[in-house]
């Protein structure tokens, strides 16, 4: 790394009083003279309490790599391309699709996926499942901030909310009696997860009892043609937030589940989950989490199309919500500095129930908890809080019926969209796609096959530069998002500095990124077509 560019960072990052990146922290100007000082009102958080797990080393960088200082004779952006790599590719999952005949029916071919930390630890989260009751695969990613809770705990819940509302009266009676009976319960879906995910064990059991009150209310509702998946996924949202909220007011086993109770409903998640089940592909999206579409149109060329929408105060229609939902004499300050009541970026969340709950309920809940400034829990009202919730978690669903030029889907955090847009993010997953289809040729054998033979083809397909290529197009796209130079090309001096950064500095610079890309299979979507 240049001198140049290492003293630049340094004294941007010295000179600077607003976090460059998404600045998504609760966070409030006070004017003082002829500066202003920042005061975080709600700070990062660890959300794992003294006793539980935690996610500190999970997919951050390691301590060789990350600084802590940033006094710039300590300061070094020495990587090598092999640390560059192993920090890059630690998160990395995927997972192709097949059947029991080792065959793929399946219109979802595979997915990719990979996170970067910027936090310490990581608030970023993702999830992906098969549904084993119901069909289709469902694919999530969740930002958190005020602390990873929220988002871990959305993570774990929210798609096993979806497919019990997709279920049939029949299987909810099914399972209901089972657990009557105390007999084993068949899974409700498959996860797929990076061996570094993990659960809260403690309040695993306590998350189960909530799911089955849930089904137990479906089942009230004494309807026997269920929901559409549509309505399944917004009544899932709805419910798993409700839920959040309802918990940390509820007495606990133990002061470690209250606990995470309260950091799970004082921090907040937005969350964008696609359900696709043969051609018919389901967006949820609460909040600024975006899906995107990769588009090969006939004649080669690539477009783009998005599913969702960034719920904030960029968007019309989320500003016209809110003023419908509130007096007309709150207009002026629903959003301040483009916040939510100048405290929020995005304007749907899951928890953040200081932006939902009335001040009377926030304040017997923290009163009558034990030290919430040990959780990093801090009671501030905003101005003009009058008529809450301000704040909501219900989704906007998209529904897109998929056609065989739909090629790919990219799911990401917004730490990924604040550095690319959505063209130049098509762009690269398809580049990458035909980098791999031109230098990976498919391994013809001549028979009989011998090692002499295979060892040959290998090393082919190594000279056409396939090793140096990341596998993984999520770690494409991250290695894209933060090493980009002007030109688009990656600046491997840019990069080691962006990954360098100690952790008081990597926040001003990037967000935490998570992306998932889900490719599909055109012989089945086509099949699909030719058969109806």
């Amino acid at each position: 790394m240049s001198r140049t560019v290492s003293s630049w960072i340094l004294s941007s990052a010295r000179s600077s009083i607003v976090l460059q990146g998404k600045g998504r922290w609760y966070s409030i100007s006070i004017p003082n003279r002829n500066k202003i000082k920042w005061k975080l009102i709600f700070s990062k958080m660890c959300p794992y309490p003294a006793g539980s797990c935690s996610l500190d080393s999970t997919f951050s960088l390691p301590k060789a790599f990350r600084h802590t200082s940033t006094e710039e004779e300590h300061f070094s952006f020495q990587l090598s391309p092999a640390q560059i790599n192993d920090i890059l590719r630690a998160g990395e999952l995927s997972h192709k699709t097949l059947d029991l005949n080792g065959k793929n029916a399946n219109s979802v071919l595979r997915f990719e996926s990979n996170q970067l930390a910027s936090n310490s630890p990581i608030e970023d989260r993702r999830s992906a499942a098969t549904c084993l009751q119901t069909a289709g695969m469902m694919f999530g990613v969740f930002d958190g901030h005020a602390g990873a809770a929220c988002a871990q705990a959305v993570s774990e819940r929210l798609l096993h909310y979806i497919a019990v509302s997709l279920m049939s009266r029949q299987r909810l009676e099914e399972i209901e009696l089972a657990v009557e009976a105390m007999k084993p319960v068949q899974p409700i879906l498959q996860r797929h997860r990076h061996p570094n995910d993990v659960e809260y064990q403690e309040i695993t059991s306590q998350y189960f009892e909530n799911l089955r009150v849930y089904w137990q209310h479906l089942l009230d509702l004494d309807t026997e043609l269920g929901f559409s998946l549509e309505e399944a996924m917004i009544c899932a949202f709805k419910r798993l937030d409700s839920d959040i909220s309802l918990e940390v007011q509820a007495p606990q086993e133990s002061e470690l589940m209250r606990n995470i109770a309260l950091q799970v409903a004082f921090s907040g998640a937005t969350a964008c989950v696609a359900h696709i089940d043969g051609v018919h592909l389901h967006v949820a999206n609460t909040g600024d989490c975006r899906a995107v579409l990769g588009v090969c149109e006939e004649d080669g060329t690539w477009s783009t199309l998005p599913l969702t929408r960034d719920h904030n105060a960029y968007d019309e229609f989320e500003i016209r919500r809110l003023k419908r939902e509130h007096p007309r004499s709150e207009e002026k300050t629903l959003f301040v500095n483009d916040r939510l009541l100048g405290i929020l970026m995005p304007s749907r969340a899951f928890g953040d129930v200081q932006l939902k709950w009335s001040k009377e309920l926030q304040h017997s809940i923290l009163e009558n908890s034990c030290d919430v400034e040990a959780l990093n829990i801090y009671q501030y009202v905003p101005p003009n809080y009058h008529t809450p919730p301000y704040l909501t978690a219900e989704p906007e669903v998209t529904y897109h019926k998929l056609r065989s030029k739909d090629k790919f889907l990219v799911i990401a955090s917004d730490g990924l969209w604040e550095m690319l847009s959505n063209e130049k993010v098509v762009k690269l997953v398809a580049g990458h796609l035909t980098e791999l289809n031109v230098q990976r040729p498919p391994l013809t054998f001549k028979k009989p096959v011998n090692l002499g033979y295979m060892h040959n083809l290998l090393l082919q397909r190594k000279s056409k530069g396939l090793a140096s290529l990341d596998q993984n197009i999520a770690t494409h796209l991250i290695r894209h998002a933060i090493g980009s130079n002007e030109y688009g090309e990656v600046d491997p001096e840019k990069l080691a500095a962006m990954l360098a950064l100690p952790e008081d500095l990597a926040r001003m610079y990037r967000d935490d990124i998570t992306v998932t890309v889900v490719y599909f299979n055109s012989e089945t979507i086509e099949d699909y077509y030719r058969n109806h």
